[in-house]
């Protein structure tokens, strides 16, 4: 079968390639990919800015029907369809996996990144990892489930929201703008925060339910955030650019006592006064991958229609046509580029 794959070590070395079809091991599935997401991570391996090891098919963002059972499977059966946590070959016997915060494991094999992953007609995941897909979500929705069980995980698990508060999105991105709509099926006010290049995005953000969207190169966001909530300033921000400008204006536009939690990765480090954070007595949040709980709440939230996915995908591509796809998002010239495998 034909793959996307990091060939070794270097910027770019990337072939779509012949390579072996994928068998089930034990408590495996063996998956027929329909569609995947290029994800920022496939990029930051196309640069080296993100740990694999090589050769190593690309992709986690993915849906796809199960036409294998491994030995022992027993909670699915083939023909479901199905997406997969990006945490793969997890230990399940350090601190992390035994209180379920297995995608802090430090011994975690990556679906993509570490094992092959789903740039490919076929895939191999673990039934513990996988989540049946709903009936009524297309394939090319349910690829980008993944994205948005890592947002669930931010927003949900670890930044409970209370309905009425206010929440900055900084990032109109895909990322961004599925915060803007989990932090609104909160009950949030939220608004969405971009640059001059953001135009689209934004407005694609209040089609999506943002209640007020601001350019900071336009406009000074602090000053706009202070008069809509009587001076104090955005209770929740949610940075899911990875852009060290973002970070510093989202310290900046938080209220005292509010919440800042940092979703997006940020490929280099960057000064910062960390007085800010003191003085303003806030609570700072990582947010990294996704856990179990995140997945059911991401399913749950696009079964009902609170979360829409498709208005998300921008591009549609052939698997051949990868590198035109890295391109395209890597350019921002859309928002999510969906790869179609040959079958």
């Amino acid at each position: 079968m034909k793959a996307v794959v990091k060939l070794g070590r270097g910027h770019g070395n990337i072939d779509y390639i012949d390579v072996p079809e994928p068998t089930p091991g034990p408590g495996e599935l063996k998956v027929r990919v329909a569609a995947a997401g290029i994800c920022g991570t496939d990029l930051h391996i196309k640069n080296e800015a993100f740990p694999y090891i090589p050769p190593v098919v690309l992709g986690h963002e993915f849906c796809g029907t199960v036409v294998e059972l491994g030995a022992g499977v027993k909670r699915f059966r083939v023909g479901d369809r199905v997406a997969a946590e990006a945490p793969a070959g997890i230990c399940g016997q350090c601190r992390y996996c035994k209180t379920g915060l297995y995608n802090l494991c430090s011994n975690r094999s990556g679906f993509g990144t570490k094992r092959n992953g789903a740039f490919a007609a076929y895939a191999v995941v673990e039934e513990s990892m996988s989540h049946r897909i709903p009936d009524h979500v297309g394939d090319q929705a349910a690829a980008l489930t993944e994205p948005l069980a890592c947002v669930c995980r931010g927003v949900c698990d670890l930044t409970p929201l209370l309905a009425g508060e206010t929440v900055a999105v900084l990032g109109p991105g895909p990322i961004g703008l599925l915060a803007v709509q989990v932090a609104k099926a909160a009950g949030a006010r939220v608004v969405a925060l971009g640059t001059a290049v953001d135009g689209a995005r934004l407005e694609l953000a209040r089609q999506l339910g943002a209640d007020a969207t601001f350019d900071v190169q336009a406009e000074d966001a602090a000053q706009c955030l202070r008069e809509m909530t009587g001076g104090d300033g955005a209770d929740v921000v949610f940075e899911c650019a990875g852009s060290p400008h973002a970070a510093r204006l989202g310290f900046e536009i938080v209220r005292k006592g509010g919440r800042y939690t940092q979703i997006g990765i940020i490929d280099k480090p960057f000064e910062f006064d960390f007085n800010r954070i003191v003085m303003k007595e806030l609570r700072v949040q990582g947010s990294f991958s996704q856990t179990w709980s995140a997945w059911e709440t991401a399913i749950a939230l696009v079964a009902q229609g609170k979360v829409r996915l498709e208005p998300l995908i921008s591009a549609r591509l052939a698997m051949r046509d990868w590198a035109q796809g890295f391109e395209l998002f890597e350019s921002k010239a859309g928002m999510k580029v969906v790869l179609l495998p040959e079958q």
